[in-house]
């Protein structure tokens, strides 16, 4: 595990010092969306040894693992008239219609023999009393269609998704941070980073490269990530790359997150799964209202995350929400043993905070949860560099303007699997491999670039100025955003990139270097979200604007960001795809949850 203490000494700095690791297939990220991809690689006759899946964190230990409430899939242990064109069209519906209509038929088609190919593999989803895998409702969903294990689903889906690697004989390394990818006239060739314990620089000669590093939610003062993840190193990765990113403008902002100034700073902006509100959990201010009727007066606490979002925000802003900046969540009125047996990781959570879910409600204000954009992909992943794909949350196309609960999973396994396939069907009759002696110059001449900065003896503090960023975002492309936030917003991001040109950094083992590559990627992506949301002049789905508060026709169309011929950030806009005709009918039957099967 790494530590906060590491130090710089007896490290080589020389660029020309480093190791080669050789693979046809690199992944980049150990999530769920890592993980499947190399299964199915294996799965479809590609040679363990020639895939390695390298992540940031010891295996088993990534952000897949926070998200708790469940993975949709038209199962219909419940209600059987649910299929897979209801679920896409209620992921259209909540997205926006943002969305690219194939990737998201792409999904909902793919879930229901997904979900049973992991229960196959081990899963311990929890099961309905006749022995079937159970469901439950989740914000915004037509019908209960979000399978769970408890309140750990996430955890549990990684843990079986990595024994499954595992039992294929998939190499992994940990502790590796990837800070460049190399290209050449529109192909990858591989990538560059470091041994995060030892310091040494390491190129990764592969033909082909697939990110699933994860979102760029954490780049936001609240947020429910760790802070070491979810920094937006996939998007800035790509970008930098030469690859389109498309919608970052949309972040979405989970309604109930932990409040710091009650459960402390270690909590602060933690997630509490919308499996509370699901199982019945009800949102009241401190008046004791249950304010939700005011906004939602049909679907309630489940209406979709960024209605309850905005309402939450808006209880606190006018004077009723707590002492401590939130509102209250309250399951009370379930009995105990309903509780703990479908919510034991948040029954524990907060018992160990000194509070007892049976008996009061917790407090709870929104927090940044994922961001639906990402880097622009064909249908089975791959960005326009040729060989380079992007899966799970650094990709863009699924959710469009705003993520349906229970989605970031599914999209998890379903485009793991889709990748998967395609990147060993184009093995099996082809040879993708690039010129490696360009690979090593570009590698040794980033690598000075590292050496320099790992060296470097500044005046400002890596993290203090990457906090920086979090609380830019946080205050000018927050929940509720302006002409006036966002422009001042790119002024101080200008400000903040000249502090970041001026760092004092510890060492190449340190976690002030660390921090200083997160910053680097982060204002890569900082930028891209606010000229994204400056340029989009209405009001759609998580992202929410005071001076255009309307939906806007005209702006039915993606915002797509790439590097210009000199380096600048250039916007443009694409159209939107029409869903298939079965996806339309769906959509024209009108179907919706109904909050109140559950009282």
């Amino acid at each position: 595990m790494r530590t906060e203490n590491r130090t710089g000494d007896a490290v080589p700095l020389d660029p020309a010092d480093y190791r080669v690791v050789e693979r046809t297939v690199l992944v980049v990220g150990a999530g769920a969306a890592g993980a499947q991809t190399a299964i199915e690689l294996v799965e479809q006759g590609i040679d363990p040894e020639e895939i390695l899946v390298i992540g940031k964190q010891e295996y088993g230990d990534a952000h897949t693992k926070w998200a708790r409430g469940g993975i949709n899939g038209a199962l219909g242990t419940h209600d059987p008239e649910d299929d897979w064109s209801i679920h896409a069209a209620d992921t259209l519906r909540e997205g926006g219609y943002l969305n690219d209509p194939e990737k998201v038929e792409t999904v909902a088609k793919r879930m229901p023999a997904l979900l049973r190919e992991l229960d196959d593999w081990g899963m311990p989803f929890s099961r309905t009393n006749q022995g079937e895998i159970d469901q439950r409702y989740f914000g915004a969903q037509s019908f209960r269609r979000t399978a769970f294990a408890g309140d750990h689903t996430g955890e549990s889906l990684l843990d079986t998704l990595v024994e499954r690697a595992r039992d294929l004989d998939v190499p992994y390394h940990e502790n590796v941070f990837v800070s460049r990818l190399v290209t050449e006239r529109g192909r990858t060739l591989g990538a560059a980073g470091h041994d995060m314990e030892t310091g040494e620089f390491v190129v990764f000669d592969a033909d082909v490269v697939v990110l699933a590093a994860g979102g760029y939610a954490s780049l936001y003062r609240r947020h429910s990530s760790r802070d070491d993840e979810n920094t937006g190193d996939g998007p800035a990765l790509a970008y930098e790359a030469g690859a389109e990113l498309m919608d970052v403008e949309f972040v979405q902002f989970h309604p109930t997150g932990m409040v710091g100034d009650r459960y402390g700073d270690e909590w602060d902006g933690r997630l509490v799964t919308e499996a509370v509100r699901g199982e019945g959990g009800r949102l009241y201010n401190v008046d004791g209202e249950r304010f939700m009727e005011r906004y939602s007066p049909d679907q309630m606490e489940l209406d979709a995350r960024d209605v309850v979002a905005r309402a939450i925000a808006r209880e606190i802003a006018e004077g009723r929400g707590t002492e401590n900046g939130g509102v209250y969540l309250d399951i009370s009125h379930r009995s105990r043993s309903f509780i703990e047996e479908r919510l034991p990781r948040m029954y524990e959570r907060f018992s160990d905070l000194g509070v007892d879910m049976a008996e009061e409600p917790v407090e709870v204000a929104p927090t940044a949860h994922y961001g639906m954009g990402g880097v622009t992909v064909d249908s089975v992943g791959q960005t326009r560099i040729d060989g380079l794909y992007a899966i799970g949350e650094t990709m863009a196309g699924v959710h469009g303007a705003n993520r349906l609960g229970g989605n970031s999973l599914a999209e998890t396994v379903a485009f793991g699997q889709v990748t998967g396939r395609a990147i060993a069907a184009r093995l099996a009759t082809e040879s993708i491999g690039g010129d490696s002696d360009v690979l090593y110059d570009r590698a040794e001449r980033h690598f000075a670039d590292l050496a320099m900065l790992a060296d470097s003896n500044g005046t400002h503090d890596p993290r203090t100025v990457l906090d920086e960023v979090r609380e830019l975002l946080w205050s000018r492309a927050g929940i509720i955003r302006d002409e006036e936030g966002l422009a001042s917003g790119l002024a101080e991001l200008d400000r903040i990139r000249g502090r970041a040109n001026d760092l004092a950094v510890g060492g190449p083992t340190s976690r002030s270097f660390e921090f200083a590559l997160d910053l680097g990627l982060a204002l890569v992506v900082a930028e891209a979200v606010l000229r994204g949301a400056r340029e989009r002049t209405e009001s759609r789905g998580a992202h929410y604007r005071t001076d255009y508060p309307d939906v806007s026709p005209d702006w039915q169309r993606n915002i797509v960001v790439e590097r210009d011929s000199v380096g600048a950030m250039r916007l443009t806009t694409a159209p939107i795809r029409t869903p298939s005709a079965v996806v339309q009918d769906a959509l024209n039957a009108g179907y919706e949850l109904d909050y109140h099967q559950l009282e």
